[in-house]
């Protein structure tokens, strides 16, 4: 699966995972030493996110039902929380310095195919 800004027509990510699953959702990134430039998680049901035992600093998109950004955090980094966005149902995790490498802002409209 790809991540691509409609609104800004840019590549975010060229390989995303889903984490629709329990398990998947819980386990996120946990146990990994770091995620490439080209690579994401989308998390399902979810609208805010925790960094507790992450190894590396990672951007988080937050995107409601439709898909359109609903908040922005860059460079989250390991031990930490996110803000909650009440609007959003799922979060795309990617490498820190995507969000500002692909202009993505907020209302901007992603696709996931």
């Amino acid at each position: 699966m790809t991540a691509y800004n409609i609104s800004r027509q840019t590549l975010i990510a060229k390989q995303v995972r889903f984490a629709d699953s329990p398990w998947a959702r819980m386990k996120g990134l946990l146990g990994r030493d770091s995620l490439n430039s080209d690579e994401g998680l989308l998390i399902t049901c979810c609208n805010s996110i925790h960094m507790f035992f992450m190894r590396f600093s990672i951007d988080a998109i937050f995107l409601d039902r439709n898909n359109s950004v609903v908040g922005l955090v860059c460079a989250i980094p390991p031990f930490s929380l996110s803000p909650v966005f009440w609007n959003a149902s799922k979060v795309l995790e990617l490498s820190s310095g995507t969000i500002k490498l692909s202009g993505t802002e907020l209302n901007d409209k992603i696709e996931i195919s």
